[in-house]
Order: structure tokens, then sequence, then C-alpha cells
């Protein structure tokens, strides 16, 4: 993608790519001349680097932002180049190309000039620079699953106590004859 198109969309909501494990929809943070910096509902802010990007597109009718709301204080890291704004990921926990069979998640151990150094899960894995098409930092997907469990446990706990309550209610109601 070219720098001065991505920079006329900064602080439009956009959606990159046209389908598929990659594409997302999200506000245009910035640009700068090899990444952009999109904020989105699901993944927060995510980097990505231009020479990824197959298509950008702009709904004329703003129809791809109703659902999106940006928050007051979002915070992003800017650098001159992709590289410089990664290596403020190290040791942090990353998220490495949103989806599909090269999706990674790890702890960002080291930035060279051509790969990356990620930590994940009992393996040390070595990633090409050229083949990271997006990161973001930031709780593991793991984590935000066992938070959604615990959510529905506690719903289905007082679904359990209202129903018991409402037993309950029904059975001091009887008289026996």
């Amino acid at each position: 993608m070219n720098q001065d198109l991505m920079m006329s969309l900064v602080g439009k909501v956009i959606k990159i790519d046209r389908g598929g494990p990659e594409s997302r929809v999200g506000m245009l943070l910035a640009a700068e001349d090899d990444y952009f910096v999109l904020f989105t509902k699901d993944d927060g802010v995510v980097y990505y680097k231009m020479q990824h990007i197959k298509s950008v597109t702009v709904d004329s009718k703003d129809s791809l932002s109703k659902e999106l709301v940006l928050p007051e204080n979002v915070e992003y890291y800017q650098g001159e180049d992709f590289m410089s704004v990664i290596s403020n990921f190290r040791h942090s926990w990353v998220k490495v190309n949103r989806g599909g069979p090269e999706r990674l998640e790890g702890i960002l151990n080291e930035v060279e000039d051509d790969y990356v150094t990620v930590f994940s899960k009992h393996e040390v894995i070595h990633l090409a620079m050229f083949h990271i098409r997006n990161i973001s930092s930031g709780v593991k997907d793991e984590e935000k699953e066992q938070e959604k469990e615990k959510e529905k446990e506690k719903e289905k706990e007082q679904e359990q106590n209202t129903k018991g309550d409402n037993n309950s209610k029904s059975v001091r109601g009887k008289k026996k004859c």
C-alpha cells in the first residue's frame, strides 16, 4: 500500500483486505513508511506492515464504523519503521499474524534486522521479519477464554439460584391436606 493513500485515511474506519483470517475492520490511527496502526474492536491496537496489505476498503455509507467505539486514551507506539515499533514489545506478550496457520502468540524476546524470537509455550520460535504481517501486544487468548468461561459459570449459578428461589417459593405456598 501507498503511504500517501494511507495517510489520507487516518481517522477513518477502514477494512483491511477483503476477507480471510487476516481481514479486520478498524480505525486507522497512524500511517508511516512501512507500517500503519489500526484500532480494532476485538484486537485493540494492531500494527500492520504495508507490504502485506492486498486491499483497503472505505465504506462511503459509514456502515463499518457503527460498532467501533474508539476509547479516549488509546495509546500506541510510533517509530521511523516497523522494526523500531515492535522493538517496544520486547519481553511482552504479543500476537503475531491475526489468523491462519502462521498465527503465533508468545513472549517477544529478540528483535533483529531479519527475524524475531518468540517464546511460545515450550518452543523458541525464530520468525522471519518478512513474514510478520501484523503484531499486537496484550493478554493471550487462553486467558480471555478462561475469563469468558468464568463469566458463563457465574451466569449459570445465578440462573440456578433464581430457579431455586422460585422453586422454594412454590413449595412453601402449597398446603398439605
